[in-house]
């Protein structure tokens, strides 16, 4: 089986991701990661996702027709999941919400984690349209801040920081990161917060999302042609 992880932009990340995706992966199971050449840089933005789709849409379709068996999307905004399915015939997922789907089987009401505004107003967006809004809700998390010796290890304490204010203030029961950049985060912030209360799981969204395509291609299902009917052939640049 193969499988392809698309990221939006960030080639100097793909390295690291093709490690981690492959610590996910199965048994026989072998994991290809592109980058899509977005124009310059990506944002959590409305816009930001819709500049960066026709890229994204591209190399799905390539993916296709090198043999691949089933694309995650690497972002957790979704862009462009939906349309994907309309253009390869096989299995396609985002960032996210196969995250939920297992949050939502670990307890009643569920917190994403984030650190940006505008990518608040995209996951509020996002869960009402796929009617999770009664049991998942964004928690806008402080962000540290870019200065000078900033380093990824502050972004983690401001995440455990508010992890731990919305288990306690019983904002959540089950937490989920809205990054699927942030690495071995998620294994940090349910550390920290066993180290200090109840045990309250947090969903690492790529590990989420892989093994659900992973199962997808061994059950032999795709996206169903009711929903998404096949759009016109995508063009050889594409």
């Amino acid at each position: 089986m193969r499988l392809t992880v698309v990221l939006p932009g960030f080639a100097e990340h793909v390295a690291t991701v093709r490690e981690e995706s492959g610590a996910w992966a199965g048994d026989g199971v072998g994991v290809d990661v592109v980058a899509a050449a977005v124009p310059g840089d990506m944002s959590a933005s409305r816009y930001g996702l819709a500049v960066a789709g026709p890229a994204m849409l591209a190399e799905v379709v390539r993916a296709a027709r090198s043999g691949s068996d089933g694309v995650l999307i690497d972002c957790a905004a979704e862009p462009v999941v939906h349309a994907a399915r309309e253009v390869v015939d096989m299995p396609v997922v985002g960032g996210l919400l196969p995250a939920l789907h297992v949050a939502m089987n670990l307890g009643p009401r569920v917190g994403v984690l984030t650190t940006l505004p505008s990518a608040a107003s995209v996951f509020r967006q996002l869960l009402a349209r796929e009617g999770m809004s009664g049991r998942c809700r964004v928690v806008l998390v402080p962000h540290p801040g870019r200065e000078p010796g900033f380093q990824a290890r502050a972004l983690v304490r401001a995440l455990c920081a508010g992890a731990k204010q919305a288990v306690a203030s019983s904002e959540a029961d089950v937490l989920v990161l809205s990054c699927t950049g942030l690495s071995g985060a998620a294994r940090a912030v349910q550390d920290h917060l066993a180290g200090r209360g109840p045990s309250v799981p947090v969903v690492d969204l790529i590990g989420a999302a892989l093994m659900l395509l992973e199962n997808m291609v061994r059950l032999g299902v795709r996206p169903s042609r009711t929903a998404y009917p096949p759009a016109v052939a995508a063009p050889d640049g594409m």
